[in-house]
């Protein structure tokens, strides 16, 4: 399973949540693929006002489309940083998931 890390800047905001949520019931929608919006600081990365997008696909196709379709919106992340928010994001889903369990046990 492949995983994309796109950086928004908070200017560009409206223009990334539009293209996610084009067109939710097509067959290669971001509704359908799943994906994960967050606020760098809520992530505790950086000082700026940005967010990151987090996409986790088997669907290479579908990948390269999202890159594709976000280029003028957001960055493609790659390296250190990249894998920095998407062990943060991980880490976050990993405790929600704990903690409903916790409370369904």
């Amino acid at each position: 399973m492949a995983v994309l890390i796109f950086y928004v800047p908070s200017d560009k905001l409206k223009e990334a949540k539009k293209i996610l949520e084009a067109d939710p019931y097509a067959e290669d929608s971001f509704s359908r693929v799943g994906y994960k919006l967050r606020e760098g600081k809520s992530l505790g990365i950086g000082d700026d006002d940005g967010y990151y997008i987090y996409i986790r696909s088997e669907n290479a196709a579908f990948l390269d489309k999202a890159k594709e379709r976000l280029s003028g919106a957001a960055e493609l992340f790659e390296g250190e940083k990249a894998e920095s928010v998407k062990n943060k994001i991980e880490e976050e889903e990993a405790a929600a998931a704990k903690g409903f369990g916790d409370i369904f046990g």
